[in-house]
Order: structure tokens, then sequence, then C-alpha cells
């Protein structure tokens, strides 16, 4: 299932899927919320010629094909708009790639295990290097990311791992992931454990990694593709200032802030590096 791009019209786009069908290749039509709908290709098969042909509908949407296409296939359409839904997983892998669906997957194991008795355990095997012979093990310093304490915990993590870090991982690479995820990890917990000690777990160091660095990038190197809208980003900046000055809930708030530092710094790293490639 590949994803081809969200319009706010769909009787307009319901002209190009009918156009496409005409020549034997499917085109679903799935509401997104927002009132934006998202064109969806089932056969792979097929990707460059529906792209190329998406680009000329794009350029001239009124071109009298498209309303032929749709006038000869009205009779064939049982529901004009019937928009069929893609699979959960389809959706998933849509949207990101296999590091990322990797991390989120042991994440949901992980969480599981918490909750029918293996919590103790797990969180001694994997917290964040707490005593001196610990500093040598180390998994610690990246493990205590997979943690999770509540539903509420792992799912606002795991919504912002998906969303970032596919975004970042179909767009400039697997690695650039994996160093996110191991630098941040790492970094974070070192800078919750001098704060507040070794009993803390969770993404959401790495995820405000993943903020700062689509944020550089979408700045400063839009190019890759990557971007951050303003009120997302304005979100995200006051969860962490609510962190640090509400006094309910135990949040690791220098593990957020050092992630997305240690995500910034990376973003103006590879920043530099694209024009030092480029000049």
């Amino acid at each position: 299932m590949h994803r081809l791009f969200t319009i706010d019209n769909p009787r307009l786009a319901q002209a190009f899927i009918d156009y496409m069908a005409k020549r034997q290749i499917t085109v679903q039509m799935m509401p997104e919320g927002s009132g934006q709908f998202a064109l969806w290709l089932p056969d792979a098969e097929h990707v460059v010629e529906v792209e190329a042909e998406l680009k000329r509908f794009l350029s001239e949407p009124g071109h009298p094909r498209y309303q032929a296409a749709s006038w000869d296939m009205a009779e064939t359409r049982t529901n004009n708009f019937s928009y069929n839904m893609p699979s959960m997983m389809d959706m998933l892998k849509a949207k990101a790639g296999i590091l990322t669906l990797s991390v989120m997957l042991v994440c949901g194991v992980i969480f599981i295990l918490q909750q029918i008795g293996y919590s103790q355990a797990i969180f001694s095997q994997l917290h964040f290097p707490a005593f001196e012979h610990q500093q040598w093990q180390l998994w610690r310093w990246v493990s205590h990311a997979v943690l999770h304490f509540s539903v509420m915990h792992i799912a606002f993590n795991l919504l912002w791992w998906w969303q970032l870090g596919g975004d970042i991982e179909q767009r400039v690479g697997t690695l650039k992931v994996l160093q996110l995820f191991i630098v941040s990890a790492a970094l974070s917990g070192a800078g919750q454990y001098w704060v507040e000690g070794a009993n803390f777990g969770g993404l959401s160091g790495v995820v405000y990694a993943l903020v700062g660095y689509v944020w550089i990038m979408g700045r400063f190197k839009p190019s890759t593709g990557l971007e951050m809208q303003k009120p997302v980003f304005v979100f995200m900046l006051v969860w962490l200032i609510l962190g640090f000055v509400q006094p309910f809930m135990a949040i690791a708030n220098t593990a957020h802030l050092v992630g997305l530092l240690s995500g910034v710094a990376i973003g103006v790293w590879d920043t530099k590096a694209f024009v030092s490639r480029s000049a």
C-alpha cells in the first residue's frame, strides 16, 4: 500500500481515481480528518506510472479527460464515495520504516510483559546504569527508552515516534533514525540520571530529539522533505515547559530537554554537512 497524496476535495480526487480505473489501476481514497482525504495505491507495481499521471492531473485537474472518465465510470460504481479503508498494518508501514516499526514492536512487547507480572525484573535489567558496575553494560544507556509505565505514556510516545521517526527514516534513512535513537537515548538518560537518579524510562527523550531534528531540517534543509508544523512545535515546547512547572505528574523533564538539544545539535551538524557536500 503506497500513499500518494492528500486533498481536501474528494470529488476532484474521484475524477483521478476514475481515470486510473479506466486504465485498470486501482486507487483508493480514505478520509483522514480535518476535511482531508488521502489517496492510496494498493499495488506498488504501478507506482511510477500513477505518480506520473498524478503530476499531470494536479497540473490540469479540470481537463476533459478526467471528466470523461468520471462519466464513463459512473455506471460501474456502486457508490461514488465509498472509500476503502487500508488495514492498520498498511497504514503503519506506509508511514514508517523497519527500524521505526521494530522499536514500536519492542516497546509494545515489553509493556505487555510489564503488565503481566514481569515489571520489576524487566526494569532491573533495562534501567539506566545506576551502579558502578552497570556503566559497562552498554545496552542500559539506550534500553531505558523502551520502558513505559502506563497506557497513556506508551501511546503518546509511540504516536510521535511513528510520526516523526517514520518521516525521518523514509526521507533521510534508517541509519539517521538509529543515530538519533542511540545518541539521544544515551544523552537524555545521562541528564535525567544526573538530576534525579535512575528511576525513569520511556521514549520521550528520543521523541524530543526527533522534534528538534525535524524542526532544524525543515528550516534549513527543506529539500529533505522534513517539516515541523509551527503549531506542533509550539505544542511540544509548551508541554516541555509545563513539565518543569507542574507539581502533579512525575515527568522526566531533563530527559526531554536534553533530548531536544541533542536532536537540534545533530540537525545543525547535518545541515552543515549537506552544505559542504553541495558546495
